[in-house]
Formats: C-alpha cells, structure tokens, sequence
C-alpha cells in the first residue's frame, strides 16, 4: 500500500492523507479536472478496477465524486510485488494523461495484461471444468 501511495503521489496525484497506513487510499481528483465517474469509467476499459468517492466537501454530486478510492487487496491476493505496484500506477497515469488516445489506452490494457498473466487468479483456473 505504501508503494501505491508513494507511486501514485509521484505522478501527481493528490491523496487526501498524504499517504496511506492501511490497505485503502482516497483520490482528490478536483486538480486533474476530471470526476470520480470519468475515471472510474476510463479505468475499466483498461481492466483496472476502482471506485468512485466523495470526498470531503464535495462540489459534485454523490454520483459522480471528485475521488477515486483505491485499495491494493486484489493486487496483493494476486501475489503482486513493488514492481508491479508501479507498473500499475504506470497503466493509471497513461489513462489519466492520455484520455482520448488510443495508443495510450492499448499500452495500459497491455501492462494490466502483462501483470495478470504473471499473477494469474488460480493456477488451474480454467482447466478441466
């Protein structure tokens, strides 16, 4: 979590603790100009899985957020290591910086690729069913 937060923060992002001492984080996203909803939207088409949220004294509605929450579970129960972490955070910023571009949005499809074929769900997963 500690590598999330520290990567995350490097790219610019704006955590709401300046860090983080468990497994969760919120985004202020007011600075990058674009909502909770956008980017949780964006996120997912990369297969990056994230939540929208308010934070405190929201201007946008509980529908839409000016925060992004994020959590590593689904990183760490896949055997995720720090360099992974990053590489994540590196699909996220591709996403982010480069919204509109296709280029863009294949290269972080092709890092979360990389990443969940190194750390499959299950050895087995799929076989002899």
């Amino acid at each position: 979590a500690k590598v999330l937060a520290d990567s995350l923060m490097a790219e610019g992002f704006n955590l709401l603790s300046g860090g983080t001492d468990n497994h969760l984080m919120l985004l202020d996203l007011r600075s990058m100009h674009i909502t909770g909803k956008q980017l949780e939207k964006q996120l997912d088409e990369v297969y990056i899985t994230v939540n929208k949220n308010a934070i405190p004294n929201d201007p946008e509605s509980p529908f839409v957020t000016s925060g992004l929450r994020l959590g590593t579970p689904a990183m760490t129960s896949r055997g995720f290591k720090e360099d992974d972490v990053k590489k994540t955070v590196e699909a996220i910023a591709l996403v982010i910086d480069n919204p509109e571009d296709e280029a863009a949005m294949e290269k972080a499809r092709a890092i979360v690729k990389e990443l969940t074929d190194k750390y499959p769900l299950h050895k087995n997963f799929g076989k002899d069913l």
